[in-house]
């Protein structure tokens, strides 16, 4: 028998602030995809794990990775989402210059400051690597690489023909709960019958599994018509990808703090042949059912009453997978 991790771990400030830097700062984090900026000055800014930081690409055509911090009083550098910076990226509190590869290119109107060299101003750099034209980024710069991280997902998507389709779409929707909550919901297909009535009349939610290949869980489930062509798998610690007949949709499952939980959702898709307005009524009714357990399930734990569960051998092994990691990572926390 397995016992699920302590309900203290989902609403304690103090398991937060461990699991920023043992689970985000430590690991990989999705940023967007290099379409989002093909040309020079392009740049796509976003927060991981509670970090603010962008991807920007140089005249030199290489997307480099910063934190979207000012070196003189923490100004922005852009506003989150995506956009063209011209040939520098500019503080948006005092006008700081920055040439597109970090370096500190103007302190504007700064005057003259005994010992202030600009060359040790240049912005704070965030290691950044590629999957497919997936942007990721490492806080703490120590991560293994993100190949070794993804290889399993290589031949579900080709195997399948997953590709990136040319129109794109970003959605959010907030949780009120925390994130591990929301990631145990959506790496398990246990809950299916009971919090997702049409879906559990389209798939034989008795027979869906969910198996680990590595830091990739893989969804299996059999429809009602025969094995679903789709395909579901999730990348530790918070990221998943939704392979569906109209096209791929990426999901960020991404913390925001101890209590609450962000969705991001990236979607791709053929404008000429998806029907995105079934899609995302579609998406919207599921995201609304998982919205309203999660955020019921973290009013219970944070009551106080429970402490602890126990796991299903049957339908939970993701879950115990990832817990496991959760586990090992206050342990570490705790002995240092």
């Amino acid at each position: 028998m397995q016992m699920t991790l302590p309900a203290k771990l989902y609403r304690d400030p103090q398991a937060w602030a461990r699991e920023r830097q043992g689970v985000f700062a430590a690991g990989w984090q999705f940023l967007g995809h290099e379409n989002e900026a093909p040309n020079a000055g392009d740049y796509i800014a976003g927060e991981a794990g509670g970090w603010p930081v962008l991807a920007v690409r140089g005249a030199d055509g290489v997307l480099r990775g910063f934190h979207n911090v000012c070196r003189h009083r923490a100004g922005p550098l852009a506003e989150d989402g995506r956009g063209n910076c011209g040939k520098e990226l500019t503080c948006k509190y005092h006008g700081w210059r920055y040439a597109l590869d970090g370096r500190l290119r103007s302190a504007v109107d700064f005057g003259a400051a005994e010992g202030f060299d600009p060359r040790e101003f240049g912005l704070f750099p965030v290691r950044i690597e590629t999957w497919r034209g997936f942007i990721f980024v490492n806080l703490g710069r120590k991560a293994g690489a993100l190949a070794e991280l993804v290889a399993p997902l290589d031949p579900l998507f080709d195997a399948r023909g997953v590709g990136v389709a040319p129109g794109t779409l970003r959605r959010s929707h907030d949780l009120a709960c925390n994130w591990k909550t929301y990631v145990e919901n959506y790496l398990e297909g246990y809950h299916i019958p009971v919090v997702h009535p049409q879906l559990a009349s389209e798939v034989d939610a008795t027979n869906y599994r969910v198996k680990m290949d590595g830091a990739v869980a893989v969804h299996e489930v059999p429809t009602l018509s025969g094995v679903n062509d789709g395909l579901w798998a999730w990348l530790w610690p918070n990221l998943a990808f939704n392979v569906y007949r109209y096209g791929l949709m990426v999901e960020h499952m991404r913390p925001i703090g101890h209590d609450r939980t962000r969705l991001d959702y990236l979607y791709f898709y053929d404008p000429a042949t998806a029907d995105m307005d079934a899609v995302l009524a579609a998406s919207d009714q599921l995201t609304a059912e998982d919205k309203f357990i999660c955020e019921a399930v973290q009013r219970n734990l944070d009551a106080g009453i429970y402490e602890a569960g126990v796991l299903s051998p049957r339908h939970e092994d993701g879950v115990a997978w990832f817990q496991g990691r959760i586990a090992e990572v206050h342990a570490r926390a705790e002995a240092a």
